[in-house]
């Protein structure tokens, strides 16, 4: 269908009516291809029109002349109960010049689930009337993915927040730099930010949304607290939002888990960038053996194209602490643990708890179950104390509180070990801060680090006064057992100075070292961020290298060190989905993971050529 003509009365309307259709599932998508070019070929907007809705929601929009080509538009629908249509409505201000079209209008994932003869098992529910198998984990999860509404009756509403009427439970950080603010409909700003929520599907519904446009300063933070939350069990309690980050100037989404008041806590997940324009469901498992408290904290990109909206946040299998909402600042008063060597704020005892296992298994410390030990520094804790994660590299690592989170430099520690060399002037590796430079290294080192952008925040850079050209300095991990197929060492860093040398990131097994990144020269005085992909790798260890240049003027810094979906696959036990893909070794993975050069079932089944 097109629109091709050349006039210039005022207000023209096309209009293009879908037919009416019912109702959608809660993982319905809709794309299109469409083609806006001309000289004055103005807007388009496909509007959503829900019976007993006067207004109606925008779900998607060109604003201007978009080249001679034919582009997709994929527009997330999701759950909408009630019957609705589609208008795609082309409006000309005046003059109009140029051609509009659209073709190829495809509907996915659009049905209810079906019904089924029978759903046994812990990890699946049963739909009263519609009779549908759906997973455990989307009960109670404020989406109605039976159709009758069966698995959303009978949750506890203090463990809910769609924000529809407020935010609950839930409380602003008065710690933090700005709020997150509660909206229906688009953001202010364009091209970033949801244009609907995610509980209703139209501009009816209500979000939360962080406003990324001045005064808000690059790194400024908006932090929400959830209530807290008796212990939970090993990873019996979990926690499922949506978020949505789009924009090309989206910065940051972190979730943290603490047990005392005056602490971030310990990072859970985190995630970098733009995602689309669409809202993304996470799910985390937490385990706890004290009270604790929930943190979601936004962070703002360099530019106003960077809003963040987070809608329908509901714990599953979760107590509330006592029944009742205190501030956290009543409980656990306290210096925060560091992870490496003490767990869930107690310390770790040095002797073994009674046990049956072998020299080839890992003694849990607090429980003394055993463990094989490839799951030991595997990024996930299969202890319930996290011991067998303790003495291993963290996941994420920010140097503050001149925290190494397990990082080493194996050079140094032979010297002082066995020689007896003076290692004061060595070119080696060190915690350091703005705060801490003398005069010169002012033009070479980094003056803030990338964590807080202040100068007392600490970052680990090669001090190049010391040591003379050609030397090099290493600092490494523990021994991994083993990384997951998606697995990636993600850090930011700064290699700013006349004679800088080079930075390397090496992984080294028992018998052989290889190269995975390199850089060298000067790249400005700015933290510039690097991803390593990693994949599949047993009992190996991430090293950086760098190599100094001919003279002191080339410190090179690392910081913010995170490795992502690293953990190693786990065979569920249960049959995929069909959204899913059986690895000939049992895994399930998702059918996008399918013939993407990426051996994402570790047996390289999913990139046989056979399909």
């Amino acid at each position: 269908m097109f629109i091709l003509k050349n006039s210039s009365s005022i207000s023209q309307i096309a209009r293009l009516r879908s037919p009416k259709f019912r109702q959608t599932g809660s993982n319905c998508t809709l794309s299109f291809w469409y083609y806006n070019y001309g000289l004055s070929v103005g807007a388009a907007d496909l509007q959503l029109l829900v019976d007993g809705l006067k207004q109606p929601t925008v779900l998607w929009r060109t604003y201007y002349n978009e080249g001679n080509q034919w582009l997709k538009a994929v527009i997330q629908l999701g759950r909408l109960p009630h019957p609705f249509q589609f208008s795609l409505d082309k409006i000309s201000l005046g003059v109009y010049d140029g051609v509009s079209a659209i073709d190829d209008i495809t509907f996915e994932n659009c049905a209810l689930p079906p019904p089924a003869l029978s759903c046994e098992g812990p990890n699946h529910f049963w739909c009263k009337e519609t009779k549908a198998c759906i997973d455990s984990l989307l009960v109670c999860d404020l989406v109605d993915d039976c159709g009758d509404g069966s698995d959303e009756d009978n949750c506890d509403p203090d463990l809910q927040c769609n924000f529809e009427n407020g935010l609950c439970n839930w409380e602003q950080s008065v710690k933090d730099d700005f709020d997150w603010i509660r909206i229906r409909g688009p953001t202010p700003t364009i091209n970033t930010g949801p244009l609907k929520d995610h509980t209703t599907g139209t501009a009816r519904g209500h979000y939360l949304y962080m406003e990324s446009s001045e005064p808000r300063q690059f790194q400024d933070e908006a932090v929400l607290l959830s209530p807290l939350f008796n212990p939970s069990g090993n990873g019996t309690c979990v926690f499922r939002f949506h978020y949505h980050m789009f924009g090309k100037q989206v910065y940051k989404l972190s979730v943290f888990q603490r047990t005392v008041s005056n602490a971030w806590g310990w990072p859970l997940w985190y995630k970098f960038g733009n995602q689309a324009n669409r809202w993304i469901r996470q799910t985390l498992y937490i385990s706890s053996t004290q009270p604790f408290q929930i943190l979601v904290k936004g962070t703002v990109g360099d530019g106003f194209t960077g809003d963040i909206g987070l809608d329908d946040m509901s714990f599953l299998g979760c107590t509330l602490y006592n029944g009742t909402q205190h501030s956290v600042d009543l409980f656990y008063k306290g210096n925060l643990p560091t992870l490496s060597t003490t767990t869930s704020g107690t310390s770790v005892p040095a002797t073994f708890p009674n046990n049956n296992c072998t020299e080839k298994e890992f003694v849990c410390r607090a429980s003394g179950h055993c463990i094989q030990m490839t799951q030991k520094c595997d990024f996930r804790p299969d202890c319930s104390d996290k011991s067998d994660e303790s003495a291993c590299v963290m996941e994420v690592c920010d140097f503050e509180d001149k925290n190494q989170c397990g990082w080493h430099q194996p050079v140094l520690e032979q010297m002082s070990g066995s020689y007896s060399i003076h290692t004061t002037n060595a070119f080696k590796w060190k915690l350091g801060r703005g705060a801490n430079l003398y005069p010169e290294q002012e033009h070479h080192s980094p003056l803030t680090d990338h964590t807080t952008c202040t100068e007392e925040g600490w970052y680990l850079f090669a001090d190049s006064s010391n040591g003379e050209f050609g030397h090099t300095a290493d600092i490494a991990t523990p021994v991994i057992s083993l990384t997951g197929p998606r697995c990636k060492i993600i850090f930011w860093n700064h290699m700013n100075g006349s004679t800088i040398g080079s930075l390397e990131v090496l992984c080294k097994t028992s018998n052989r070292t290889s190269k995975l990144w390199s850089q060298s020269g000067s790249q400005g005085p700015q933290w510039n961020r690097a991803e390593v992909f990693l994949g599949i790798r047993s009992d190996f260890q991430v090293i950086f290298r760098v190599k100094r240049g001919v003279s002191y003027m080339g410190d090179v810094a690392i910081d913010d060190i995170a490795f992502e979906d690293c953990s190693p696959l786990l065979i569920s036990g249960k049959p995929c989905t069909s959204e899913e893909f059986m690895c000939a070794n049992k895994y399930c993975i998702p059918k996008n993971n399918l013939c993407d050069f990426v051996n994402d079932c570790a047996d390289n089944s999913d990139e046989s050529p056979t399909i």
